[in-house]
C-alpha cells in the first residue's frame, strides 16, 4: 500500500492501521523524513513493513521517481491512498495571490491526479498489473466552501469530479477509486484551535466532537477492502453529521 503524506494526520494513521490489516506500507512524504521515519518505526515495532519515501507530488518527475523507488524496493502497489495535501494560508479571495492557488491547486488536486496515474499504470489489467484500489482524501470543504479557503475547497471539489471521472475509466482494468470526505478532524490547524474557538467549532457538529485520524483510516481501509468490492466511484463523508 503507498500511502502520500503518509507521515502525519490522515496519512499517518492509515498508514499505521494498513499495516495491521497485512500490507506492506510505502510511507511517502515531503518534508519531515523524522516523522515519516517515525512511523515506519511504529509500524516495525508492531510486526509490520514500511519504508519511508520522499515524495514531492506537485512535481510529475519527483511522482515518477517516486513509483520508481517503490518498483524497486517493495514490488508493484496493490493500492493506493492520495493522502499529500495542503490547506495553504488562510485569505479571502481578493488576496489570494497566484503562487498561493497555484500551489494549493498543484499539490492538492494535480498531484492526486499524477499519483493516481502512476499507480494505475502499475495496476491495470491490461498492462500486466493485477488490478488494485485507489482512495482519495477529499474533505467536506468541497461541498460547504470553507472559511476564507476558495483555492482549497476548489481543489477538493476537483479531487471529487476526478474521484467518479478515473473510476469510470479504470473498471475495466480491474482497479476500484473512490475518496473518503472527512469534516472537522482533530488533526492539523484544528487541534491547535484556542479553547472557545474549538468548543464553537464542536457545537455546529451533531456528533458533538472532532473525529479521530484514525476513524478516517477505517473508512479507507474498508474502501480498499474486498467488503467494498462493488463500491467504485463514491464520496464518502466521514463528518460527524455536519
Amino acid at each position: 500500500m503507498v500511502v502520500t503524506g503518509g507521515s502525519r494526520g490522515i496519512g499517518a494513521a492509515t498508514s499505521r492501521l494498513g499495516a495491521t490489516r497485512g500490507y506492506r506500507v510505502a510511507v511517502g512524504f515531503h518534508a519531515n523524513g523524522a516523522e515519516a521515519e517515525a512511523v515506519v518505526g511504529e509500524i516495525h515495532q508492531t510486526g509490520g513493513e514500511a519504508k519511508a519515501f520522499p515524495l514531492d507530488v506537485a512535481d510529475p518527475a519527483s511522482v515518477e521517481r517516486f513509483f520508481a523507488d517503490i518498483d524497486r524496493d517493495m514490488g508493484r502497489p496493490q493500492a493506493l491512498v492520495n493522502g499529500a495535501g495542503m490547506t495553504g494560508r488562510v485569505c479571502g479571495i481578493l488576496n489570494l495571490t497566484p503562487d498561493i492557488a497555484g500551489q494549493v491547486i498543484g499539490v492538492n488536486l494535480l498531484g492526486a491526479l499524477y499519483c493516481v496515474r502512476a499507480a494505475a499504470l502499475r495496476m491495470s489489467a491490461t498492462r500486466g498489473g493485477a488490478g488494485g484500489a485507489i482512495v482519495n482524501i477529499s474533505s467536506e470543504t468541497a461541498r460547504f466552501g470553507g472559511n476564507r479557503m476558495s483555492a482549497y475547497a476548489s481543489a477538493k471539489a476537483g479531487i471529487n469530479a476526478l474521484t467518479v471521472a478515473v473510476a469510470r475509466e479504470l473498471a475495466e482494468e480491474g482497479i476500484r477509486i473512490n475518496a473518503v470526505s472527512p469534516g472537522v478532524i482533530d488533526t492539523g490547524q484544528n487541534a491547535d484551535l484556542s479553547p472557545e474557538p474549538r468548543e464553537h467549532l464542536v457545537k455546529s457538529i451533531p456528533l458533538k466532537r472532532m473525529g479521530q485520524a484514525e476513524e478516517v483510516a477505517e473508512a479507507i481501509l474498508w474502501l480498499l477492502s474486498e467488503q467494498a468490492s462493488y463500491v467504485t466511484g463514491s464520496i464518502l463523508p466521514v463528518n460527524g453529521g455536519r
